[in-house]
């Protein structure tokens, strides 16, 4: 054993000892010198499966056991309450012998656990940031006796958290908190993909004078197993005889036969769908049934069914998942993890094929990707394989630069800059604006907030009766305002779910965001159901179990693609290389798309001809970046080109339709615009106020504008690749 052992608490040596760990791994070393001999914060930056949980806590904990704290002494943030729960298992194994409690705090823990940590607070607290708000909230007379010794602030896969509204609230707490107790902790911050360490490390220090340490470790070159197969949706089975299950379903079902196996989808419609079609097959092959879903209208109780199925040692079990899934709760060891079409991102690969590959063995993952057949004479875009390029694309970033998204920090968090002025208000009760203006404005997440602009927003929400005035002059929660953070829904920056409670005789089997009617049928948990009753008022459904398969959808858009993905689209459908990885399907249909492409020049044309003045456009470009493209023809050439309407599917292809005339400019009108000293405001018009978060609706519109204007829009990114073209 290393130095670093003998420094760690005589409990933690043992439990080593017990657990048959022949050494600590390099990353634990590391970070146990950052936390004994220095006071930064730490960053620890490592692999699924290298231990970063342990290097976290056996330091913490050891510190812990030696100071003593008079409160609780460490807290640890984690995105969902199934990563909270996994990990409470893992610490209170650990921490049995130590007179250490571990407090597991969120909305699934009952009020009488909560009470006991309150009475006597100690040892680890472990919490969602929606709960840590309610306690800001809720316990603001609390606070110093439950934080004034607190030392350590634990955040698990951050990446999850920074340049997210959500990760913003976080920040805001954790400073809320060193400035009532007038204590700064020290901050650790995990995660297993991380793209620019430097912002990394910068997000983490906020509001604090302390510096990060990322330790730097060499990793061995990792094994994986990759795979990408192409079908056509609807392509029954070719098996010399008429199948009601397609190649697709089949392919899926062949490759998780048996097997430990997580299936990842974009989407909760997804995941239903294919598990519903797989315990089909089973079912018409007389295949044992070993397929769940995991998802968040999934009911808690069905959710741990899925993960205890995954966990069981030699049983086979396949769970179709979204990302409630992606985050390091522990499954066991899989054995293949299978990605029905393209991941939004490089990170989110990396993510869930980090799920397999432990203890050594090598990482599995096959990609699945599926489209609609279409005719040879189909307009260009309908005949490319988006999902297929992205699908490469991904996965030769990763391959090739080891590239992860950076992410782009939030400048105008306006619906968070409502939340937590109004959170501040209802812990204080009242307070005077100047007072109120230092301690929002304080918060680093609002430094591009001005002065003016907050006293634009307190003027407005005094308009609505979310805040009053008293007569010394003083700010109180208004009737208006009191309604909304009165409810629990409140502590969440993140809009809630208005979905119907499903149940089956009395168990809870999870939601749906539909409105049923009585004799609907619908898919849920991967099974098929029909509406016997429905409680409007109370949002119930009861059902009964039913043969069959429907679908069920849920609301909700696809995330934001880097611009960096689609270049490289671009460089795959144009290069000649080949991809070891590509199975036949795949292989043939990406040949077929390089020809196209090589017949029409996409190499060098940005914008191909359509009959009836009608062109598309393939700007390469990511999500934001396409977005303000669309703004600028909208703003700009709107009238000069006479377009008569633009359309599209983001970030892929844009189709514009205008007069014959004038589809041979359009290219050098594009390409002009990157050359035009062009304000940023310009692009949205002074009708407009996009509501995009929880509580824009709350925000005076010039606010929503300029939020709109710099966090969803990018004016220098559109302006620098268009002058390439």
């Amino acid at each position: 054993m290393s130095k670093t052992f003998s420094r760690l608490a005589p409990f933690i040596q043992e439990y080593i000892y017990n657990n048959n760990w022949t050494e600590l791994r390099p990353i634990q070393d590391a970070a146990c010198e950052v936390i004994f001999d220095t006071d930064a914060h730490l960053l620890v930056a490592a692999g699924t499966a290298a231990g970063k949980t342990e290097a976290a806590f056996l330091p913490v904990v050891t510190v812990l056991y030696e100071q003593k704290p008079q409160s609780i002494g460490a807290i640890y943030i984690g995105p969902i309450k199934a990563l909270i729960n996994d990990q409470f298992e893992r610490l209170n194994d650990l921490l049995r012998e130590a007179d250490i409690p571990v407090i597991p705090w969120h909305g699934d823990v009952s009020q009488s656990h909560k009470n006991k940590a309150i009475k006597n607070p100690r040892g680890v607290l472990q919490i969602t940031p929606e709960s840590l708000e309610s306690l800001l909230i809720n316990r603001c007379d609390d606070l110093v006796r439950l934080f004034g010794d607190l030392h350590f602030v634990i955040i698990d896969e951050v990446h999850t958290f920074m340049g997210t509204e959500r990760g913003c609230q976080i920040l805001c707490q954790l400073a809320r908190l060193a400035n009532l107790t007038g204590k700064q902790h020290r901050r650790i911050g995990l995660s297993a993909t991380l793209g620019d360490y430097l912002l990394a490390e910068e997000w983490l220090r906020s509001d604090t004078d302390k510096p990060v340490m990322t330790p730097t470790i060499e990793v061995g070159k990792r094994n994986i197993k990759l795979a990408l197969e192409h079908f056509y949706r609807g392509d029954e089975a070719s098996s010399g005889q008429v199948s009601e299950f397609s190649n697709y379903d089949r392919y899926i079902f062949d490759l998780s036969k048996g097997s430990k196996c997580l299936i990842f989808a974009n989407n909760k419609s997804q995941t239903e769908s294919i598990i519903a079609s797989l315990r089909q097959i089973a079912l018409s092959e007389n295949e044992p049934d070993i397929y769940h879903v995991h998802h968040g209208s999934i009911a808690v109780s069905l959710r741990q069914v899925a993960e205890n199925a995954m966990r069981e040692k030699n049983k086979p079990a396949v769970t179709a998942a979204t990302l409630t899934l992606e985050v390091g709760v522990d499954i066991g060891n899989l054995e293949r993890v299978i990605q029905l079409e393209a991941p939004m991102s490089v990170a989110g690969f990396l993510q869930r094929l980090g799920r397999t590959g432990r203890r050594g063995k090598s990482s599995d993952m096959r990609f699945v990707c599926v489209e609609d057949e279409c005719l040879p004479e189909a307009p260009i875009f309908e005949q490319i394989p988006w999902n297929l390029l992205q699908s490469i694309a991904i996965i030769q970033l990763y391959v090739e630069e080891r590239w992860i998204e950076p992410f782009k920090p939030v400048k105008y968090p306006l619906s968070l800059l409502y939340h937590q002025t109004m959170s501040i208000l209802a812990a204080m009760g009242e307070i005077s604006p100047g007072i109120l203006a230092k301690q929002v404005l304080n918060l680093s997440v609002f430094k591009y907030i001005s002065q003016d602009d907050f006293r634009l927003l307190l003027n407005y929400l005094l308009e609505l009766d979310h805040i009053q005035k008293t007569d010394k002059g003083k700010l109180i929660l208004g009737l208006a305002g009191e309604k909304i953070t009165n409810r629990f829904q409140f502590y969440a920056i993140f809009p809630e779910n208005l979905e119907f409670s499903v149940k089956h005789d009395t168990n809870q089997i999870g939601s749906i965001a539909m409105m049923p009617n009585v004799g609907s049928q619908f898919g849920l948990a991967g099974r098929n159901w029909e509406v016997l009753e429905v409680d409007f008022r109370k949002k119930t459904v009861n059902v009964k179990s039913v043969e069959g398969q429907t679908s069920v959808f849920w609301r909700g858009g696809s995330g934001v693609i880097h611009t960096k993905i689609l270049q490289r689209m671009r460089r795959v459908l144009c290069e000649d290389t080949e991809y070891s990885y590509l199975q036949p399907n795949a292989l043939k249909r990406l040949q077929i798309v390089r020809d196209l492409a090589r017949d029409l020049e996409l190499d060098k044309n940005y914008v191909v001809k359509l009959p009836k003045g009608k062109c598309v456009i393939l700007p390469w470009m990511g999500t934001v970046a396409f977005r303000t493209l669309e703004r600028l023809l909208n703003c700009f050439c709107r009238d000069s080109l006479g377009i008569k309407s633009i359309g599209g599917a983001n970030p892929y292809y844009m189709t514009v339709r205008l007069p014959k005339d004038k589809v041979e400019g359009l290219c050098g009108e594009i390409i002009s615009l990157g050359e035009q000293r062009i304000i940023p405001e310009h692009l949205v018009s002074d009708e407009e106020a996009p509501e995009i978060q929880k509580y824009d609706e709350y925000i005076p519109y010039s606010l929503l504008r300029k939020a709109f204007v710099y966090d969803f829009l990018d004016l220098d990114e559109v302006q620098g690749l268009v002058r390439g073209w």
